[in-house]
This record gives C-alpha cells, structure tokens and sequence, in this order.
C-alpha cells in the first residue's frame, strides 16, 4: 500500500509540461521558505511580512494577473491557479496561509475588472510586487452569504461617499493597505449595494484582531469600522448599483480554490495516515495489515477520486466559460464532506500522535469548519443548487 500526496492524484488529461514546471518551482519554493517555518507560524498567529516579497520574486503573487500591471497572463490558465492552491495546501496550511498571502486574489480583481484606469495603476502594481496589500470586505456581523442586505452605509456628498458600519471576519485585513468593500448606496435589496475600494489609512478607519480561532491561526483575520470615512467618489468601482455583480464575478474563483484547497487537504491527511500505518505496529503487525485500516484508508480514497474528478470538471467549465454555478456549488459540498471525513479517518489512523500540534492530520481537522463555511456555507451552497438547478 503505498499512497503519496502525488501517487493520490487522478491523471489530469489538461496539465502540460509547463503547468508541471511550475508545480515543481513552486514546491521547491515552499520546502524551503514555508514548510519549516510553519509550525512557528502557527503560534505566533502571524506571517512574517518578508515573505510577500519572497513570493513575489517568484511570480506567486503576480500569476493570472494583467502584464500592464506588472502581472504574468500570457500563456497562464486557472490550472496554474488550482496548481498554486494545492501545493499551498500540502506545505501544511488548508487555507490559512493563502488567505493571509494570497488574499489580493479576491480583494484584487475587483479593482482590475471594475476600477477608473487610474486607480487600477495606483494600487494593482504595488501589491502584485509584493509592496501593498488589499483585502476584500463583505461579511458583517448581521450575517454574510446574504449579500443583497449588507447594511454598511455609503453616502454621496459631493466629491466623496460617507462610510459607517462595519465588516468582520475579513481575512488579511490588519495588514491591508485598501479593503475592496460592499456598501449600501441605494435602497434595500441587491439593486442597492455597491463596490467602493476604501484605503485604510483614511480618518475614521479602525481594526481589531479577530485572533482566537479554531483554525488558520497564522491568518491575518479581523473587524474593520468605518466611522463617517471619506472616501472619494473615483474609488467607486463600476457603476452604484452594480455591486452585486461586482461581487458574484469574484464568487467562482474563490469557490474553485476552496475546492482544490479541501480536496489537497484530504490528499494530505490520506499520505499522512497511509505513512503511518506502514509504520506502526499493534497486535505484532503493521496497522496497514489490519483489515479495518485498509478498508479505511480504501474509503478516503473513493471520496478523493470522486472530489479529483468534480474538480477537473468545474475548472475546465470556468475556464471555457460554461460552468453551471449550480455544479460549483454541489463540487463545494463534495470537497468539504470529503475533507471532513478524510480529517477523521486519518485522525482515528493515527491514534494519540494527531491530537499533538505539529503535524498536518491535527492542523487539517481544524480547518474544516471555516472551509466547510467560507465562501458559502454546505446548507447555503445546497439550497442555492437547488435554485439555480430550478427545482
């Protein structure tokens, strides 16, 4: 029995040799700037802030981003995206280092795909480079997959809107430089929501750590307050009104990686318990002889094959733009069951030594909870299936 983090996966009939060549650059670059430092993360509840720079010298930051804003796009589909999520995710982290490193990938498209020209210039380049950092502002802490009722204000008055309310749970926020917000320009309902970038070194701007949490410890994740903020009118991105679109164009992406994020975790946790019952010996043989371990280890691989095979599906949907949202919403589902129970089964594998910080079987477990809600809770994520299905 042997079963490798890569051994486990599917043959992908839509890599190259190229998107390989980066899978290896990127891992080499992991193993020896995260892997050994991770744990120390972990407990510091922080990522040092050299890293954004390092990452950057190797054009992690800047992939699938524009060449005019210092990006790399020429020749780069989603597959290097999904390539960079799922190494990310074997180094050791389900989603707590991206989040902190790589959280431009949702505060930043808005801006690219929705901001005057000159806003685009001013802010995408610093951060590509490793320099400035932005997050992205929509949940509150009235609720948050229910987009269409955010509740922070945004009030023209001349050449500037007034901002008051609140956002929570923002990941990479204590250590943004601008915050791509929701906010309530019009009415109640969808039509009235709008997408302001907001610096957040503006008067009236407060933070505060959000730093007790089950999981992604070494995320950067926190509650900004905007108390009468002016931000001026330039930094509405699209049109007032159009915020919700705004926000549903960025949806797919985020769901995708989350998606790869939990079926490499579920990878992961299988190499790890597969390792060790090679290793451990009960009753005068290796756990790996015991029926019931393999028949185990059997099960978190039919749930991986079945999430591997969703996941090519949906990636290569998005990328010819035929993707059914209901199809991404059911493939959320599958990955985080997947990861739930390939979390559990290697945890009972390992016995006593994954209840002990340090290893990724401990680390993974933790992390199902905000995979299994971020981006879209299981049940909301279900009944919008449904929806979009018009059952």
């Amino acid at each position: 029995m042997s079963l490798s983090f890569d051994s486990a996966r599917l043959h992908n009939p839509y890599l190259t040799s190229d998107h390989e060549e980066w899978r290896t650059q990127l891992r080499k670059f992991l193993e020896a700037e995260v892997v050994p430092f991770l744990d120390d993360w972990e407990e510091a509840g922080k990522v040092p802030d050299e890293l954004w720079h390092k990452a950057a010298e190797i054009g992690l930051l800047q992939l699938h981003y524009p060449e005019e804003y210092g990006g790399l796009s020429e020749g780069i589909d989603h597959w290097y995206v999904n390539i960079t999520n799922e190494e990310i995710t074997r180094a050791g982290s389900a989603g707590g280092l991206m989040s902190n490193l790589l959280i431009h990938g949702i505060g930043l498209p808005p801006v690219i795909g929705f901001a005057q020209d000159h806003i685009k210039k001013a802010v995408a380049p610093p951060i590509l480079a490793g320099n400035k950092r932005i997050s992205l502002g929509i949940t509150e802490p009235s609720g948050g997959s229910d987009v269409a009722n955010i509740t922070t204000t945004a009030r023209r008055e001349g050449d500037y809107y007034i901002v008051n309310g609140s956002k929570t749970f923002i990941s990479g926020v204590m250590g943004a430089d601008w915050v791509s917000t929701a906010v309530r320009t019009g009415g109640e309902g969808a039509k009235g929501v709008s997408m302001l970038l907001i610096p957040t070194d503006l008067p009236g701007v407060a933070r505060t750590p959000l730093d007790r949490k089950q999981g992604w410890w070494c995320a950067d994740t926190g509650t900004i307050y905007f108390d009468d903020v002016r931000v001026p009118t330039d930094h509405l991105m699209g049109e007032e009104g159009q915020g919700f679109l705004v926000i549903m164009s960025n949806f797919n992406p985020e769901r995708i990686s989350l998606v790869v994020t939990m079926e490499a975790a579920s990878r992961a946790c299988l190499e790890d318990a597969v390792t060790w019952a090679q290793q451990r010996k009960t009753f005068g043989k290796r756990l790996a002889d015991h029926q019931v371990i393999r028949h185990k280890v059997a099960a978190m691989k039919q749930r991986i094959n079945a999430t591997q095979t969703y996941l090519q599906y949906i990636t290569q949907a998005y990328i010819e733009d035929r993707l059914h949202p209901g199809d991404l919403a059911m493939a959320k589902v599958q990955a985080s069951e997947t990861m739930e129970f390939c979390a559990r089964e290697a945890s009972q594998i390992l016995g006593g030594a994954s209840y002990l910080r340090g290893n990724r079987v401990e680390r993974f477990y933790r992390e199902v909870r905000v995979n299994a809600i971020g981006g879209g809770s299981e049940e909301i994520m279900r009944d919008l299936a449904a929806r979009q299905y018009q059952l």
